[in-house]
């Protein structure tokens, strides 16, 4: 993976003034400062952030982070990963423990409305499912009455696990555990009938903690949307600004046909859009407090946002999922970026 260095990034005064000039914002200072984005992540979900036996995290949330930090510092290796469960997640970011929150996060009217914090554009639309052992024989989520369902507290799941069974007139019983491996482990060793959660997180656990996936089958019901999106804090407007337009550039990359491989090359062409998103006309830099070849760093680092999906979620994964909702626009999907104009 192609990585650029902070000391290369700041080898410009003029550059690194306005890395840390009046529109870059408290938290891209304290990031620059500190030499490093502390991102917020799950405690293990394969596709979205999971770390491997030597402590490397993949994930389509983690490389968010990794494009996050592309842009703010040059290097998208300079980022340390904070597992947190789902109960603790908000309170660590309003703390300013992290500087932005990357975990299979639903944006809710509730949470919007509440919490001191601001989400980011949708970087990936989900929607909750229910996972049974395959010899309960159950076809359907209209045959659960009375059955044990596993679920994690402080997370969306347990208010949509009550508000389907109301709606739907079955009974069940409810098991809460906190920490997500733990929780795994109890519905595998037979504890509950049922786990809930997204779709995602349901297809990356069975594909990488049961012993036998094939022992296990997702109903086909999704239940809820689930509009899985970054987080930070809200006293940071500006930083939110580029916490949004990273993710923004990754999705604008993959419609202009710009990737991880060709991206120094595109900057010869003509296309007015790939020119502003590359940095060769100026002032797409301006706005964040960044010099304008920050978006190319972004893609240099991780890719597309199509390249970003398949790495770590696609058909060529343990996952398999295919793109669905999170297809363009131009695919039949709900991924667009805003104009950068």
């Amino acid at each position: 993976m192609k990585r650029h260095t902070l000391s290369l990034l700041l080898a410009s005064a003029g550059l690194a003034a306005t890395v840390t000039g009046a529109f870059a914002g408290v938290t891209l200072d304290k990031i620059v400062e500190r030499g490093e984005l502390v991102c917020g992540v799950s405690q293990g979900s394969a596709g979205l952030s999971l770390p491997d036996s030597n402590g490397e995290w993949s994930g389509l949330d983690v490389d968010y982070c990794r494009a996050l930090a592309a842009a703010a510092l040059g290097d998208p290796a300079k980022v340390r990963f904070v597992p947190l469960s789902s109960a603790q997640r908000f309170e660590v970011l309003e703390a300013g423990d992290i500087d932005v929150l990357s975990r299979n996060t639903t944006k809710t009217s509730t949470r919007d409305g509440t919490l001191p914090v601001l989400f980011v554009d949708t970087i990936f639309y989900d929607g909750q499912a229910f996972m049974v052992p395959k010899s309960l024989g159950i076809s359907a989520s209209t045959e659960l009455d009375g059955a044990t369902v596993c679920v994690q507290p402080g997370t969306v799941n347990e208010q949509n696990l009550v508000d389907y069974f109301t709606t739907n007139s079955l009974s069940f019983k409810s098991v809460v555990i906190e920490s997500l491996p733990e929780l795994e482990s109890a519905f595998y060793a037979g504890r509950c009938d049922v786990y809930l959660s997204d779709a995602s997180t349901l297809s990356a656990s069975r594909a990488t903690r049961a012993e036998t996936p094939d022992d296990f089958v997702i109903l086909p019901e999704r239940i809820t949307k689930s509009p899985l999106a970054p987080v930070v804090r809200s006293d940071d407007v500006e930083w939110y600004k580029l916490a949004s337009w990273t993710r923004n550039i990754l999705v604008e990359a993959e419609e202009l046909g710009i990737t991880q491989a060709n991206v120094e090359e595109m900057k010869a062409s003509q296309n007015p859009s790939i020119q502003r998103l590359l940095g060769v006309h100026e002032g797409i830099g301006k706005s964040f407090g960044l010099d304008d070849d920050w978006a190319a760093r972004v893609i240099a680092g991780v890719g597309n946002y199509g390249e970003v999906y398949d790495r770590n979620l696609g058909p060529d994964t343990p996952l398999k999922l295919e793109r669905g909702l999170n297809a363009l626009w131009t695919d039949g999907g709900l991924m667009y970026s805003s104009p950068v104009q």
